[in-house]
């Protein structure tokens, strides 16, 4: 987040506080329908879909999950997109987002209030039975002028568009329907809508963000706004919110004002899974939690994944690496120590206390930096053609090398002791003789340096140790709720068409007999 805030500046709605409508109650209204008795034998059928491909039963071209979960989400929208032969249900999403719509139309005609419908799954056609179409005549029948009511996939141009566009906003048109791709960024027609209708779930967070920013936006004269979502009750649709859901929570820990948590957990799959398949199609209330679970199991397993990492590299640094670097740095203040009392014992000052320079260089003895620093700059052309560092002369006690880096295209002098000593050579004759004594004078400070090296390394070496006797906080949570999970997913996997309650809900057998699913599921076992 750190990196990413460097070339991104986020700014969410809770820091602009632009002025947008308020939704209605503060959150989307939520219409639940039952399903009907068709719907619910369609799903049981998807059950046994989805157990025929689990068995191999069926070709991958044939069928498989994500044709079982498309056609799951289809039949959740209106059992004619299964069949277009299927009767009407009087509950069916359609049926009750026109009589919504409607009552909104009476209500708000003084003040020609617009509405939006979204659907994603059936879009409008020439032939055969559409959503679209089907709200459309049902709204007409009940008295609105059809020229009102109009899909955005007419608008097959940008200038059709345009004019359609304002047609809402003044409210020729006062009910627009479209899908998430055609009438999501860039539909600007907010100034008189007044409610939203979510007839389908998108696969993404960022639609169902689009639709509503339509009419949520500046620019709306309406200070209240309603948002109405659509759930047909024991079909896919727990499924799919579920999951948008899930990946929201997700985005939300990235594009946030606040300071984020240290990790983020991703969840971005198009298909249920057999099990999820055939719980919906038991209707079992269980499946929410199983979903909940399955989240929290995986992000309780990565944080304990990332707790062992921790402890491995831990162990290796208090085994090895400390150890090792404790080790050397205690070598290396041996050597600097030596190396100090070298430089005294070879270096002499005059009465004055005054330090006397003097260096030898291929066999000649200087007194003067400028002499010494120009007969230095004459042995280091040796340094070029060599691979090693080039013996050229002695400095208070230490051996003088000098070596040419390529990939600096610089030369260095290294004083050699118990430890080796380098600086960068320049240009300036007597400068460099003055870097070499600035190398000597130095040594007594990075004693001290190497000294504190050494204090922190213990300091963290015992660190490290206590942390190593730290468990791992989560461990009970995890085994509690993976030890739920695996019970959970042993009974949604219970080959039994009766649905699974919550709680010690009774399942009365063919034999008539009556077992909790606990025990239905000990004796499945």
């Amino acid at each position: 987040m750190n990196m990413f805030k460097q070339c991104a500046d986020i700014q969410t709605a809770d820091m602009l506080k632009l002025p947008v409508p308020e939704i209605t109650g503060g959150k989307p209204t939520i219409v639940k329908l039952p399903p009907s008795e068709l719907q619910r034998q369609m799903v049981a059928a998807l059950g046994e879909r989805a157990e025929a491909v689990r068995n191999r039963l069926v070709a991958p071209n044939e069928d498989n999950m994500l044709r079982i979960t498309n056609d799951g989400r289809k039949l959740a929208l209106d059992q004619r997109l299964m069949n277009p032969l299927l009767p009407d249900d009087p509950d069916s999403k359609a049926n009750a987002c026109v009589e919504r719509v409607f009552t909104i139309w009476e209500k708000t005609t003084a003040q020609r209030s617009t509405q939006m419908i979204f659907c994603d799954l059936s879009t409008p056609r020439a032939d055969g039975f559409d959503v679209y179409n089907d709200i459309r005549d049902k709204l007409v029948a009940r008295g609105i002028p059809k020229d009102e009511v109009q899909f955005i996939h007419d608008a097959d141009t940008e200038a059709k568009k345009a004019e359609l566009f304002g047609k809402v906003r003044s409210g020729a048109v006062r009910v627009l329907m479209g899908s998430t791709q055609k009438m999501g960024a860039g539909t600007n027609v907010q100034t008189r809508l007044c409610a939203l209708h979510h007839l389908d779930c998108p696969w993404r967070p960022a639609d169902i963000a689009q639709r509503n920013g339509r009419m949520v936006r500046q620019g709306n004269m309406n200070k209240e706004v309603s948002i109405f979502i659509y759930i047909t009750e024991a079909t896919f649709d727990a499924y799919s919110y579920q999951l948008v859901e899930n990946k929201q929570k997700f985005i939300s820990q990235i594009m946030t004002s606040k300071s984020p948590a240290r990790s983020c957990e991703d969840l971005d799959e198009a298909a249920l899974s057999y099990a999820e398949v055939k719980a919906l199609a038991a209707g079992n209330p269980m499946i929410k939690e199983k979903m909940d679970l399955d989240i929290q199991v995986a992000r309780l397993r990565t944080l304990k994944a990332a707790y062992n990492s921790q402890h491995y590299r831990l162990e290796d640094a208090v085994t090895g690496i400390f150890l090792r670097e404790i080790r050397g740095t205690e070598c290396r203040i041996q050597a600097f120590e030596k190396d100090m009392q070298t430089a005294k014992d070879s270096q002499s000052y005059d009465k004055d206390g005054k330090l006397v320079f003097s260096i030898e260089l291929d066999g000649t003895s200087y007194d003067k930096r400028e002499d010494a620093g120009k007969a230095l700059l004459g042995l280091v052309g040796a340094a070029v053609r060599a691979d090693h560092p080039v013996l050229v002369g002695h400095y208070a006690g230490f051996e003088v090398t000098v070596a040419y880096v390529p990939l600096s295209k610089v030369f260095v002098a290294h004083l050699v002791g118990q430890a080796t000593h380098t600086t960068e050579l320049g240009s300036d004759a007597a400068g460099n003789m003055v870097r070499l004594q600035n190398v000597v004078a130095a040594l007594p400070q990075e004693v001290s340096g190497l000294r504190n090296n050494l204090q922190q390394l213990r300091v963290q070496l015992d660190s490290a140790k206590e942390e190593l006797q730290q468990p791992f906080l989560q461990e009970q949570e995890l085994n509690d709720k993976s030890a739920r999970l695996a019970e959970l997913d042993a009974l949604l996997n219970v080959g039994n068409d009766a649905p699974v309650l919550e709680g010690e809900a009774e399942v009365v057998n063919e034999d008539d007999s009556v077992r909790t699913p606990r025990e239905e599921n000990e004796l499945e076992r």
